[in-house]
This record gives C-alpha cells, structure tokens and sequence, in this order.
C-alpha cells in the first residue's frame, strides 16, 4: 500500500535522533553526535534489491558522492541512508565505489521516522538539511515532478544557513 511523503518535522525543529550502522566506514553513527558541530544533510536513498547497482540506476547517490567533497569543503557532512541490509549496502558501495557514508536501515525504522513515505514496495527518496545546531532548515521529499533535491540545490541551501 503506497504511503505519501508528508512534511511531519517542523522547520527549525531538532528531527528525531538515531543510530545506524555506517557500512562505508564500519562505525556505528548517531545523528545527536553533530549537533552544534556541523550542518548535516540527511539522504535518504531509493535502493531497490538487486545483484548489481549501476551509476545510471542510482544517479541521484553518485551525484551526491562526486559532490561530496564540496559538502566537506564548506563544513558540512552527508549521511546517506539505505533501506537495505548490510550486505546489500556494501554492494552499493563497491559497485558505485562510493567514498560518502551510507548508513543501513533494513527495518526503514528512520524512514519511517522522517516520513520519507513509500511506494513500489520501498521508501521513498527524500533529503533533510540540519544546521550545525541540528535544527532541521531544508527538506525535500520525493513527487512525480521532482523526485529528488541535486547536489547544487542542497549546496545552495547550506550557503543559504
């Protein structure tokens, strides 16, 4: 049964906390961790089950992962999160040779937290921007129009904080 996303954290809100298994650096992350550190933006990622991933089937990731230097640049973080299990998640990261965090969430538990919403039989893609003080400043959620907010969209509303 489809899901719409809905915008359920309130702007300037601190969003839910959680943790998650970082498979890219083998660590576990807790979003609390950053507060009044650094802006974090949270990519929900669309990942269907598969044996292989390709950069033209997850574009929007690779995008974010060749950018993901000029998200550091300007002091901020990404986490990207993968509705799949570990291995599964590892998969990911070796066939698009990712360098960026992508974190596990096989129960969609944070998904579900974020109201990222659902369709086809997996969450949908959304993106959050958190400034340094963890407060939620920027959301996109998926439609039919514009599924997913681009790397220079995400980098201008960080310049914007």
């Amino acid at each position: 049964m489809p899901v719409p996303p809905r915008l359920a954290l309130p702007l300037g809100q601190i969003p839910p906390d959680f943790a998650l298994w970082d498979v890219t650096f083998q660590r576990t992350v807790r979003l609390a961790n950053w507060r009044g550190k650094q802006p974090v933006v949270l990519l929900f990622c669309r990942i269907p089950a598969a044996i292989a991933y390709s950069a033209d089937s997850q574009s929007h990731l690779v995008a974010i992962n060749s950018a993901y230097t000029r998200f550091r640049d300007i002091g901020a973080e990404v986490l990207a999160i993968s509705p799949q299990p570990q291995r599964q998640t590892q998969a990911v990261i070796d066939d698009l040779d990712l360098g960026l965090p992508l974190l596990s969430d096989p129960d969609g538990a944070v998904f579900r937290a974020y109201h990222t919403g659902q369709g086809l039989g997996g969450p949908l893609p959304a993106q959050f921007l958190l400034d340094a003080q963890g407060r939620l400043r920027y959301c996109h959620l998926f439609s039919l129009l514009h599924p997913v907010a681009w790397p220079d969209a995400l980098l201008g509303a960080l310049e914007r904080l």
